[in-house]
């Protein structure tokens, strides 16, 4: 069996490149080694429109859940805030159903989607599979998280997401809680998918992540859960070489994930379109060239962003409750004001800055950053 190229990882940013390559006219084959598109679906489920239609999506109604109407920020010792977020315009989709439809795309542009089938391993001609050997030109590693763990394991938190009912999860509303004793390095979340449903997530350095979460549901009140997901987070930003030989890595394989929240809907699935472009060109070419592309597209794109949001963690995960409880004392309504109505979902460490407090000089935040500062605020 032969293709012009394979891609292994049935998620947005290989499903992504899968379109690009086949709109192209090039055989593509996209295996995904689960029993179904869009399973297991262990992400928050956050993009913003912006994004989604730069991808070149159109939310169907199955994918489409609602609009993000604010954001509630809690610090160790329950102090709060609550951003507006009516202005950036996130919506909160159904990841399964996202992945489906982008599935559907590609299949019309012509690409081969086969599930329940996995890469095995690269071979003089091609890849093989648990099923057969097949011939191709490029291939790509859209394998997500799993591709990364023998790599660097430092980049790895463990995380876990519950799907549950609970009236006290309210639609439209996000919510964000910080303490670096429960959650270190990272944080808890409560995104809605309705009313009375919706994704209970933790990640953290070093915790039992099951046991974390069981105690968030317990403080919170009465609740029924549906459905429990425990997959690894990537939170140390793009790995170095996005092309080997004639090996092509994407989204999550690739660290495409944002170093901040591990979010990568719109930076992983913009990963596959520029691979999937660069891909293309290449096959009409077959100039090295023309693959090396892909990389410096994403860059020029998002890698001065990503460079400030890796700052950004180092500085967060030395932070401790007590100065976390500062900067959130130091929090004006001006600062809440100017993110709600001026800040972007997708570049968002201007918000992260503002936050931190860095730019009303606070003293605090100035010691514990030292040299990284200018860094962030260049």
């Amino acid at each position: 069996m032969y293709f012009d190229v394979v891609v292994a990882g049935g998620s947005v940013a290989g499903l992504l490149c899968a379109r690009e390559i086949a709109s192209n006219g090039f055989s593509v084959l996209v295996i995904e080694e689960d029993y179904e598109i869009g399973t297991p679906e262990h992400c928050g489920g956050l993009v913003s429109l912006a994004g989604l239609e730069e991808l070149g999506v159109i939310p169907f109604r199955k994918t489409f859940e609602h609009m993000i109407e604010s954001a509630k920020i809690t610090a160790p010792d329950g102090n709060n805030f609550t951003i507006n977020s009516k202005k950036q315009r996130v919506v909160e989709i159904s990841r399964r159903e996202l992945d489906k439809q982008i599935a559907f795309q590609a299949q019309r542009n012509g690409a081969v989607i086969k599930v329940k089938t996995s890469f095995q391993e690269i071979t003089d001609t091609g890849i093989r599979t648990n099923e057969e050997k097949i011939d191709c030109k490029i291939f790509v590693d859209a394998r997500g998280v799993s591709s990364l763990i023998h790599k660097d394991r430092t980049g790895i938190l463990s995380s876990a997401q519950y799907e549950i009912y609970a009236d006290w999860i309210k639609k439209g509303n996000v919510e964000v809680i910080f303490d670096q004793e429960k959650y270190p390095g990272f944080f808890a979340w409560i995104i809605p998918s309705n009313e009375g449903k919706g994704k209970v997530g933790v990640a953290g350095r070093g915790i039992n992540v099951a046991e974390t979460i069981d105690k968030i549901l317990e403080e919170k009140g009465n609740y029924s859960t549906i459905r429990k997901i425990f997959a690894p987070i990537w939170i140390k930003g793009p790995i170095k070489k996005f092309v080997e030989g004639k090996t092509v890595i994407i989204g999550d394989a690739a660290g495409q994930a944002k170093p901040t929240t591990a979010g990568g809907i719109f930076t992983s699935g913009m990963g596959g379109v520029y691979a999937g472009q660069a891909i293309s060109k290449f096959l009409k070419t077959n100039n090295s060239k023309d693959l090396e592309e892909y990389q410096k597209n994403w860059t020029d794109r998002f890698g001065s962003e990503f460079e400030k949001q890796s700052l950004a963690r180092k500085i967060l995960e030395r932070i401790d409750n007590n100065t976390i409880n500062k900067l959130f004392e130091s929090i004006t309504p001006e600062i809440i004001n100017e993110i709600s109505e001026k800040d972007d979902f997708d570049f968002h460490t201007g918000s992260i800055i503002k936050l931190l407090g860095i730019k009303n000089s606070i003293k605090t935040a100035q010691t514990l950053i030292g040299g990284e500062l200018k860094k962030l605020l260049g």
